[in-house]
């Protein structure tokens, strides 16, 4: 058995053996605004609840490893002192995924993964409409623990409202577990599904995805595609080309041979049927011819 001196490892292997070690860990879709009002969405593992009486959750934005730099979560609780903390079912997993993505600030991560904004009661901060549980909180106090990458900063913030969706209620109004649906982290690109145990999501391109903000108005508003599978879509770095599509229709031409008189719902249903299979390129040509 290794044993290991953690002063000894570099930051990132340190911080890959605790991540993978220390698992599976809850997701904090921690959404805030910053001193303008500009919505931000990141999510966060570490993080869990910590007491009752007073209802506190806590989350830590870590200090970038690479450069040391601290994310725009931690910036805007620091200048608003509100968060919402909305919990993560699998039908959003991926747009969660997606809005890890490091965009520039300013950027709207709820445009970027196709949720939905919804305002909050008490705090500044929306709520994601699609998450099962959203907790409007107070941050009470904001502890740093150190100043090189890889620090974390613990985020203590006092629930003053929450909202349950009533499709995970019991009819004693408890929450069923099953219907909730969770799902958590784990080490590299794994997560846990509550009632299914772990599978892998790629880590989002370094390039930042288009979002679904740039998608044609047919494939942001389907009736066939699901969040995930926006969520997959959006994290292309550009659509294909005209050229290429019309080279995948000529290949596809005799198994599909219908494809170009398709209607959008029969295009995207077969667009569906590549996203299954994780050919994320094949079912954009597709769903642009």
């Amino acid at each position: 058995m290794p044993s290991l001196d953690p002063k000894s490892l570099s930051t990132s292997k340190l911080h890959g053996y605790l991540l993978s070690a220390i698992a599976p860990r809850p997701i904090a879709f921690a959404s805030t605004v910053d001193a303008d009002g500009n919505p931000n969405l990141s999510p966060y593992s570490f993080f869990n609840v910590f007491s009752a009486n007073p209802p506190i959750l806590i989350f830590s934005p870590a200090r970038r490893v690479r450069d040391n730099t601290v994310k725009h979560t931690l910036e805007n609780v620091k200048a608003t002192k509100e968060v919402v903390i909305n919990m993560v079912s699998f039908n959003m997993v991926h747009q969660m995924s997606l809005t890890s993505t490091e965009y520039e600030k300013g950027v709207n991560e709820f445009e970027k993964a196709g949720l939905t904004m919804l305002q909050s009661d008490i705090v500044k901060p929306f709520r994601v409409a699609e998450a099962p549980v959203q907790f409007e909180c107070k941050v009470n106090d904001i502890i740093e623990l150190g100043k090189e990458g890889g620090a974390g900063n613990l985020v203590i913030c006092e629930v003053v409202k929450f909202h349950i969706d009533d499709e995970v209620l019991n009819i004693d109004a408890t929450i069923n577990q099953q219907k909730l649906d969770l799902v958590s982290r784990a080490g590299g690109s794994f997560y846990t599904r509550a009632k299914k145990g772990f599978f892998e999501i790629p880590k989002p391109i370094a390039t930042l995805g288009i979002g679904v903000d740039n998608f044609p108005d047919h494939v942001k508003n389907s009736m066939i595609l699901t969040g995930n599978d926006l969520g997959m879509l959006a994290n292309v770095e550009a659509l294909p080309s005209k050229e290429s599509v019309n080279a995948f229709l000529e290949e596809v031409g005799e198994r599909y041979p219908n494809i170009k008189t398709a209607t959008h719902r029969e295009k995207h249903k077969l667009a569906r049927n590549y996203i299954s299979f994780g050919d994320i390129e094949s079912a954009w040509k597709i769903l642009l011819s």
